[in-house]
């Protein structure tokens, strides 16, 4: 499969989940993570979407079958039921209707997929493996030894600046951009020089 990644704003994104099991709930919970407004439909919903309901504001419950109309204004659906049937008919009327989907049994039939994915604060790393899920995460776990909170810190610093920088002079920023992301930028963070690089330009 050719992909083409991108990384949506997670608040802008309103999704159906249907399904009320272990990977409805997966799924359901990275895309509340990211900020989305999501709608979960089951005939029967796991204790462990129920426990979550109360630390997601943005978490809708309705446990019943699913129906078309269901989809309503979602952007993004996801099929996660365990009936391949529901499935493909829950894929068709997204189709239908112009919305992106993703098919948990039969990732083919959708049109994208997730992937594994490491955040350290604003950093997001996520890997795809030609839809071998286990070996995504292997390689997303190996990266994220490597990319950790110093990264997260260094991405933070490096956005403030960038916005103190360019309200007062956009060739002040295009200097310290030029200076801090260089080369030697990961050894740099790496090596705990990187907050008082930065510390430098402000």
């Amino acid at each position: 499969m050719s992909g083409y990644p991108v990384l949506l704003d997670g608040e802008r994104v309103t999704a159906l989940v249907v399904g009320g099991g272990a990977v409805a709930h997966r799924k359901a919970v990275a895309l509340l993570e990211s900020g989305a407004t999501v709608r979960l439909i089951a005939l029967r919903i796991g204790s462990a979407l129920r426990d979550a309901g109360p630390r997601y504001p943005r978490l809708a419950l309705v446990e019943r079958g699913y129906a078309p109309t269901d989809i309503g204004p979602a952007t993004l659906v996801v099929a996660a039921t365990d009936s391949r049937a529901l499935n493909a008919r829950i894929a068709a009327d997204a189709a239908a209707l112009g919305r992106l989907v993703n098919v948990a049994d039969a990732p083919e039939e959708g049109d994208y997929v997730t992937m594994a994915t490491h955040r350290a604060g604003s950093l997001v790393i996520a890997v795809s493996a030609g839809g071998v899920p286990g070996a995504a995460r292997r390689v997303r776990d190996a990266l994220a030894e490597r990319f950790d909170a110093r990264y997260g810190g260094a991405i933070a610093a490096l956005s403030a600046l960038r916005s103190a920088l360019r309200a007062e002079d956009s060739a002040r920023w295009a200097a310290a951009a030029r200076s801090l992301i260089g080369p030697d930028f990961c050894a740099t963070v790496e090596s705990g020089a990187f907050p008082s690089r930065a510390a430098e330009w402000r």
